[in-house]
């Protein structure tokens, strides 16, 4: 209320705002934008409701689970603190955040920050204050301080017809790769140890401006995923791919992982190996030459990591698909994979196909989905034993470093656990000798004398918060639960 705003002005405090941050990396991208543009407007940014004059919350509201999550935490930040502006997918369906929660001050899209800071704007004003406004050069960072998501572009030419990314998210819009750039070397100028590139269709970058040339370090280069991660391979960090759509072109980045340029990791969702199911949900169904490009890339790139997803249970999938999907996974051997059931969509076309699969039997599918799933990755993962591997820290827990090789995205993929690790400092490249695989993970028990450092210290220009608070995930893609990091800035997020 307005007396809440005369309060934090007439005393001189500085207007403070907290944040709650939901959704997938490219949410968690929108998020640190909102907040690095409050920072550098002079907010404080609160770590908890009691301490904020005004809440934003960040939605997601990809499928029914998520849009629940998302109002409980409107409902909860309303309750706890009662100034709330929403943002995120769930404010572009429709007037469903206003119904359930008409208290709130105002409700935007997606990728809306201008219009998140036109309402923080009217209803907590701040008087410019040069001293308060210094951000980092890197911005305001979500994540642990070594390691940072890099968007490159919003939205999705893509109709599949099980998603309703497009008509929240539009079409696709590709970043200028010269501003993409620039924002990778302020991130590694700031201490960030590893890049993950993400974007609704990472490899559609530049589609939308028909590849222009933009310019870099003063020299032409093409808007094009290709060019792109050639450039951030000069970077020097680690540089991981995300959300790959299989176009032929993805071929040219495989030598570039073969030659240490990029991790050698790809996350590609293939979504099901029916062509019958692949064709009704408007993906690419030729299940021969996915198989085929897989033995071409691990020919070239043998230490490749795959990573997909897969949807079971969807309208129309007989036992016959199902099956099919089992003999492509034994086939392909894919390092990494979640598995969710089929859920209705509001707003996706897939919920008027006939023949909708019954939600017993979607779960059944699902678990022996994931149990032959288990087989074939304690068998690649057993592969590593005995094997030395470089590995980035995420974490110290008494003794125990949890780190992370090239095979391994932070929060959704597996761990490289290492006892008896004292004096290693989190944020650092380390060489372990793997001794023990499991499903997930794999263990080493080096002492300190033997973990040794793998990669040169960097200078920090700039100290991000360390975890102060972890909070159980919707294991929405049949994933292990994972836990998210949340920062001293006062977010909380959840990854799907």
């Amino acid at each position: 209320m307005t007396t809440t705003i005369k309060s934090a002005v007439t005393s001189g405090a500085v207007p403070r705002v907290g944040m709650v941050s939901l959704g997938c990396p490219k949410a968690l991208v929108d998020s640190e934008r909102i907040v690095t543009q409050l920072r550098a407007e002079g907010y404080a940014i609160s770590s908890d409701y009691a301490g904020a004059d005004l809440v934003v919350v960040n939605t997601c509201g990809f499928i029914d689970a998520a849009i629940d999550e998302s109002l409980e935490a409107i409902g909860e930040a309303l309750q706890e603190n009662g100034r709330v502006i929403v943002t995120g997918c769930l404010g572009a369906k429709g007037d469903i955040v206003r119904r359930t929660h008409p208290k709130v001050l105002a409700v935007t899209g997606p990728h809306a920050a201008a219009e998140v800071m036109d309402a923080v704007h009217a209803h907590l004003p701040k008087v410019h204050d040069p001293f308060m406004d210094l951000v980092p050069p890197g911005g305001i960072k979500l994540t642990p301080r070594h390691y940072a998501y890099l968007k490159i572009a919003e939205g999705c030419n893509h109709r599949c017809t099980f998603c309703i990314i497009p008509s929240m998210r539009g079409d696709l819009v590709s970043r200028p790769i010269g501003e993409v750039m620039q924002e990778a070397e302020a991130l590694v100028q700031a201490g960030v140890k590893e890049l993950l590139v993400i974007s609704q269709d990472t490899s559609a970058y530049g589609v939308d401006i028909k590849y222009r040339t933009g310019f870099w370090r003063g020299r032409p280069i093409k808007t094009r995923m290709t060019e792109l991660t050639r450039a951030l391979g000069e970077l020097g960090v680690w540089v991981r791919l995300h959300y790959v759509y299989p176009y032929p072109h993805v071929d040219e980045v495989i030598p570039l992982m073969a030659e240490g340029k990029l991790l050698p990791y790809l996350d590609v969702p293939f979504q099901h190996a029916s062509p019958r199911l692949l064709r009704l949900m408007k993906r690419p169904a030729s299940t021969e030459d996915t198989l085929a490009r897989l033995r071409r890339w691990r020919t070239i790139c043998p230490e490749l990591t795959v990573r997909s997803t897969f949807i079971v249970g969807f309208p129309g999938e007989a036992e016959e698909d199902f099956n099919r999907l089992l003999d492509f996974i034994d086939e392909a051997q894919l390092d990494r994979i979640g598995c969710f059931a089929y859920s209705a969509v509001d707003g996706a076309v897939a919920n008027a196909l006939p023949d909708p699969v019954p939600e017993e039997i979607k779960q059944e599918r699902r678990a022996r989905f994931m149990a032959k799933q288990e087989t074939i990755s304690r068998a690649r993962l057993a592969r590593k034993v005995g094997r030395t591997l470089t590995v980035l820290v995420d974490k110290i827990d008494r003794g125990t470093a949890i780190g992370r090789s090239s095979a391994d995205a932070p929060e959704i993929d597996g761990v490289v656990y290492v006892q008896n690790a004292a004096n290693v400092a989190v944020g650092e490249f380390h060489e372990v000798t793997v001794e023990r695989a499991d499903v997930h993970d794999l263990q080493s028990d080096e002492g300190a004398e033997r973990f040794r450092q793998a990669a040169p210290e960097r200078d920090d220009l700039v100290k991000l918060s360390h975890l102060v608070r972890q909070r159980e995930l919707l294991d929405l893609l049949g994933q292990r639960k994972m836990r998210a990091h949340v920062a001293e800035v006062g977010c909380r997020r959840d990854l799907r």
